[in-house]
């Protein structure tokens, strides 16, 4: 007989059950709701505060000065000339330009290369497209249609909004 045969049969480890779980389990099992929901609502709401937080901000008295001035220039509507309307936006843009900018002499610029300066500071605005901003004041008979001043103040306003 051999030796191995009167051995006991090795025993074998109770099982492990899976329920009930140990207390981190449970645990885990109500912080982890919690931790997505508080990551969802981070997600979804903090950013939209800032940004309105931001959009509430008040402007500088320089640029509600400007905009003021703006809103009081007499449009020139129903084919009126356009060329001193056009003039008195450039001069506001110009005084703007130079309280903010000192350094860049940007008092000094005129045509491609003063809107090229304005766009340079506030792409949004579009102004390198209203080439009539540095024209027009020279022209003899320089009108523009409703669609082009309304379209030509809301560039100017915005850039006086939002240029850096």
């Amino acid at each position: 007989m051999n030796p191995l045969d009167q051995l006991q049969p090795t025993i074998a480890p109770p099982p492990v059950a899976w329920w009930p779980p140990a207390p981190g389990w449970w645990l885990l099992a109500v912080l982890l709701p919690l931790l997505c929901w508080a990551l969802w609502y981070l997600r979804r709401y903090l950013p939209r505060r800032r940004q309105q937080q931001l959009a509430e901000q008040p402007l500088d008295p320089l640029r509600q000065a400007a905009l003021d001035e703006l809103s009081s220039l007499a449009k020139p509507y129903d084919g009126a000339p356009a060329g001193p309307w056009l003039q008195q936006l450039n001069a506001l843009l110009k005084r703007l330009a130079r309280a903010h900018y000192p350094q860049d002499h940007s008092h000094t610029l005129s045509g491609r290369a003063w809107l090229a300066f304005l766009d340079s500071r506030c792409p949004a605005a579009g102004l390198t497209r209203w080439m009539i901003l540095v024209e027009g004041g020279y022209r003899a008979n320089c009108s523009l249609d409703d669609k082009a001043i309304e379209g030509l103040q809301q560039a100017v306003a915005i850039w006086i909004r939002k240029h850096v």
